[in-house]
């Protein structure tokens, strides 16, 4: 199945004080049904051991920021959640459905898999883009072939989707016609076409040039003040702090702080993080 996923026509909003307004409100977890939840989850690569049991739980409308310095694990960890790599052992509930997993983490049916991929939208560092097809093309590929929605349909919220991302005029445009953020937010609008439960950005920014980053994470934004649920890797501190409302930060494939971003920017308390963010500020 393909990896790229997702679609909600409502407008976005434009302007970024929802969003900031939202990262300062405290998060009243208790009142909140449960997104997404990783226990105890390891995975190495033959004797190198990436995560060392790392957990975590995510709420409908958290925006979880997941930082650390190239080569914690951070990547690995959303790669795993939704199975593009498969975990060495752990525990990974969707929605409140547990993904069944083998003794090895390998998973126990393949359907399920696949049902729980249409959850769960990636947005990768190198856009995914199908760069022999159109911008529509790409965004109604997975709600047509693989949810099997009807093609007019499909192609009607594609339209909204691009609009809602800036790009209503380039429908017909392929990828390789469009500048690095264009193409980061077609991929964004082809995540959404499948109204997925989570939004997991790996590094959305790190292959545009500085000039293209802001428009990307204008859209980022916006979803984040509509109350979607997203887990974040990114380089970005500012942004991070923000629009998350929690944040996470991995050193060699384990959690070594986590908490609201006034705390974990304003007060950490690891030695390590104090190091990394001197280094990144």
């Amino acid at each position: 199945m393909p990896d790229p996923a997702a679609a909600d026509p409502a407008p976005l909003s434009t302007a970024s004080a929802p969003a900031q307004a939202r990262a300062e409100t405290p998060v009243e977890h208790h009142t909140q049904a449960e997104a997404i939840r990783v226990s105890d989850l390891h995975k190495s690569f033959g004797s190198l051991e990436v995560l060392k049991g790392v957990s975590l739980t995510a709420k409908q409308g958290d925006v979880v920021a997941i930082i650390g310095g190239s080569g914690s694990g951070k990547s690995t960890m959303l790669r795993c959640i939704n199975f593009l790599e498969t975990p060495n052992s752990g525990e990974i509930v969707i929605a409140g459905e547990t993904v069944a997993m083998r003794p090895d983490g390998s998973p126990a049916d393949r359907r399920q898999i696949e049902r729980i991929r249409t959850r769960l939208a990636m947005v990768f560092q190198q856009f995914n883009l199908w760069t022999h097809r159109t911008l529509l093309e790409n965004v109604i590929e997975v709600p047509v072939h693989v949810l099997k929605m009807p093609r007019s349909e499909a192609i009607h919220r594609a339209h909204e989707l691009l609009a809602r991302v800036g790009l209503g005029d380039k429908a017909d445009a392929f990828p390789a016609f469009l500048s690095g953020g264009q193409q980061q937010r077609a991929a964004i609008a082809r995540a959404l076409a499948v109204d997925p439960n989570v939004m997991l950005f790996d590094e959305p920014t790190s292959a545009l040039d500085p000039e293209l980053v802001g428009e990307v994470l204008t859209v980022i934004r916006d979803l984040a003040a509509e109350g979607r649920t997203m887990l974040l890797v990114t380089h970005e501190m500012k942004f991070a702090r923000e629009v998350a409302n929690h944040v996470v930060y991995l050193f060699e494939g384990r959690i070594e702080e986590q908490g609201p971003p006034s705390e974990v920017f304003g007060n950490p308390k690891s030695e390590r993080l104090k190091q990394f963010l001197s280094s990144v500020a």
